[in-house]
């Protein structure tokens, strides 16, 4: 095994490095949706659900928050074998971070001053109409950073994946060097992708908590 970079091998690599973005991505994309809406819904229940649901709920998602997320995807690969790794994949993310951004959407929904909720009561609003018009676009303009840096740190943790057979970037990497015995070229390849592809995120999320400063 070569410990000398070759331009020839990076070339060569690239491919099979680009192939396993694309499920990186796919994978980033889906789990950050998932896991924007349901901590959404986790966060609005936990505010305002009766006990006997939103104490579960808690219990539920410090449990997920306190286990690392590579036991919770194997545990789901071999709980349901009738679905697709990447699927199982994909779902374990979501709801892994989930539980995390429902504290962010949570302390969003604490910041809303009082007196927002009063004048709602005030002028008679339904429950819903309150969330949908005065709370949530409240909470979630002020949350929209953190919830930018999760989907960084998502993005980050899709090598996970390989756990469960899944052959996102890094695997993709790893696979390239096993059969060509030279893991320099891909494994620093994958490296520079992931930078290249945060590196412009954490700056528009930068820009965007300077703009919602003030």
């Amino acid at each position: 095994m070569s410990v000398d970079w070759s331009w020839e091998r990076a070339w060569d690599a690239l491919p099979f490095l680009l192939e396993g973005f694309k499920i990186t991505l796919l994978a980033t994309v889906l789990g950050f949706v998932l896991a924007a809406t349901l901590g959404l819904v986790i966060a609005v229940v936990r505010h305002s659900g009766p006990k006997f649901v939103t104490v579960p709920l808690r219990m539920i998602s410090e449990f997920i928050r306190l286990t690392p997320l590579i036991v919770q995807l194997l545990f789901a690969y071999y709980l349901l074998p009738q679905f697709s790794a990447l699927q199982i994949g994909i779902t374990v993310l979501g709801i892994h971070y989930s539980t995390y951004m429902a504290e962010v959407y949570r302390a969003g929904i604490d910041a809303v001053p009082p007196g927002q909720w009063e004048a709602a009561r005030a002028l008679s609003l339904p429950s819903t109409r309150t969330w949908r018009a005065v709370v949530l676009p409240q909470a979630v303009r002020s949350t929209t950073p953190a919830l930018g840096n999760y989907a960084i740190s998502m993005f980050k943790d899709t090598p996970f994946l390989f756990a469960i057979t899944v052959v996102e970037m890094v695997t993709a990497a790893q696979q390239y060097g096993a059969s060509t015995f030279q893991y320099l070229e891909p494994i620093t390849l994958a490296g520079v992708i992931f930078l290249l592809a945060s590196y412009p995120t954490s700056i528009l999320i930068r820009r965007l908590e300077k703009s919602l400063a003030y």
